[in-house]
């Protein structure tokens, strides 16, 4: 079991979002899905990224930030495209992170200002071609971090996300099944434990 902080995308914390945290509880994890939107929910993505920037970044990266201090600091910190980044954040400036989950999206380590903790696994979910991510970015991150990349095929951007236009059941089900085995081996032994 691990517990988890799931941040959502840039159209919200949609009921696409709310429903992979449900299978991900259903698996046996505890999952917190805060609403740094504060409830709004956009249609498209370009809408959604328009509030972001009313919003700004510094000021969402307070809010994550908030939304985990009160939370234990042995967590899986997780997020879909605009919620990598506040995941990205935590897991590498929050001591004791378990681990890190970036679903269509992730930023250069630098950004930061520290490197990547070299106790916390990390794992990135991209497709082949999304639009958004850098795959340069994310194959460095992941080199890094001593991580895992998993691609999929094609373009799609929110392509777990079953409210979003790019939604591909085939590569979510995919998805699912790949962050459940890796949560799993989260639950064993952390990374540079000694054996006892």
């Amino acid at each position: 079991m691990n517990e988890i902080l799931l941040f959502h995308h840039g159209q919200g914390l949609t009921d696409g979002v709310l429903a992979f945290a449900e299978t991900l509880r259903t698996a046996g994890h505890v999952v917190h899905t805060p609403d740094f939107y504060d409830g709004n929910v956009f249609a498209t993505l370009d809408e959604g990224v328009a509030y972001r920037d009313e919003i700004g970044i510094p000021e969402l990266a307070n809010r994550a930030v908030a939304a985990a201090q009160s939370l234990p600091t042995d967590l899986v910190y997780a997020g879909f495209s605009l919620g990598t980044g506040p995941a990205q954040l935590l897991a590498q400036t929050r001591p004791g992170a378990r681990g890190a989950l970036l679903m269509s999206g992730c930023l250069p380590a630098a950004v930061f200002e520290t490197p990547w903790p070299a106790e916390v696994p990390l794992t990135v979910h991209t497709t082949e071609r999304d639009p958004w991510v850098d795959l340069a970015v994310a194959e460095g991150l992941v080199a890094e971090a001593n991580g895992s990349l998993v691609r999929y095929p094609g373009a799609a951007h929110l392509f777990a996300d079953p409210t979003s236009a790019d939604h591909d059941a085939a590569l979510a089900a995919r998805l699912e099944t790949s962050v459940l085995g890796w949560l799993d081996e989260l639950s064993g032994p952390r990374r540079g434990a000694s054996a006892a």
